[in-house]
């Protein structure tokens, strides 16, 4: 394998949606990946599939054995596991026997990250709903990756356009639950792991902004005391660990700030917060980062696209960004 690029593992993620369709689009801009060497992983017979729908035919070597891959064929191989067959599958529907080989797949992934055979982990997108259904019970991708490393805290999603970042206080939870779980510590927690994760960066001393839970940041009190009695206090926290953290702002214009206010990051207080702007910004270049691990691990932002999966038209430009954004982190880290 390269010793002077990031070797990157990208899985292709759940069959039935367009993971493998987009996993072929992103591997046939091969010059634009130059900067790394990408192990391909999955069942070989579902990356074939991407490339009939697709309509692209690629050449590359595959191999059973990670550790007999060459890599002067080339920047992309294929390891074949051989463990999925797409004629049992219905494309654009949920599929738990799909779910299991997800999870099969990314533990095995993060063994071969842990034992240092890659440098990275990318994965196409997997649906959290087969994922549990397939005997991994957890209710997003990053508990389960922090389960299997052993983190217990300092680890949570954060969301990159160009160079903007985003990390939240809460994320895969009911609206109705989202006040009551708005804690000092928890705030604390999504601004220091944005602050870390930015340093890690190499931006030295990062901006980051904080937004109000409530309209108009609570109106003093009239409509809601997060603000006053839980994000505000976080955030002098923040402060007294040299933190240079500013707001909190209204939800409805602190993405409006980024550019006066010259931020780095943006700290949300619960999922659509952010990731309504972020999609609106750029859905189809946004990556989802597994902040806060041991582990190098990005996938894009959007979801399955069950609705047009199998079509031919799905856009890869976001996984493209985060295999991308993974060669960077890994040779940050390096």
């Amino acid at each position: 394998m390269s010793i002077n690029k990031p070797r990157i593992g990208l899985f292709i993620g759940d069959a039935t949606g367009i993971g493998p369709e987009i996993m072929v689009k992103v591997v046939a801009q091969r010059k634009a990946l130059s900067n790394c060497f990408i192990i391909g992983i999955g069942d070989h017979r579902v990356f074939q599939l991407g490339q009939r729908i697709a309509q692209i035919e690629l050449e590359y070597p595959v191999y059973d054995d990670i550790d007999e891959v060459d890599s002067s064929k080339g920047n992309f191989v294929f390891l074949d596991l051989k463990n999925l067959d797409p004629k049992e599958l219905t494309l654009g529907q949920i599929s738990p026997v799909s779910g299991k080989i997800v999870g099969d797949s990314l533990k095995l992934m993060i063994q071969l990250a842990l034992s240092k055979r890659i440098d990275a982990v990318v994965y196409a997108p997997i649906n959290k709903e087969a994922l549990y259904r397939g005997g991994y019970l957890f209710k997003g991708e990053i508990g389960f990756f922090a389960h299997l490393l052993e983190v217990k805290d300092g680890f949570g999603e954060m969301n990159v356009l160009d160079e903007l970042w985003t990390s939240r206080v809460t994320s895969h939870i009911s609206i109705a639950d989202v006040s009551r779980n708005i804690t000092r510590k928890k705030v604390l927690a999504a601004i220091t792991l944005a602050d870390s994760t930015l340093k890690r960066a190499h931006i030295e001393y990062p901006k980051i902004g904080v937004s109000a839970l409530n309209p108009h940041g609570g109106e003093g009190g009239l409509f809601g005391r997060e603000e006053q009695e839980t994000i505000v206090p976080a955030m002098q926290d923040a402060k007294n660990f040299g933190i240079n953290v500013v707001g909190p702002y209204s939800a409805d214009t602190i993405f409006l700030r980024i550019s006066k206010e010259k931020l780095n990051a943006v700290v949300t207080m619960y999922h659509d917060q952010g990731q309504i702007a972020m999609k609106l910004m750029g859905f189809s270049e946004g990556v989802t980062v597994n902040a806060g691990l041991p582990v190098v691990i990005t996938t894009p932002s959007h979801g399955t696209a069950f609705d047009i999966a199998g079509r031919g038209v799905a856009n890869p430009n976001a996984l493209k960004e985060a295999v991308l954004l993974a060669a960077k982190m890994a040779s940050w880290q390096s």
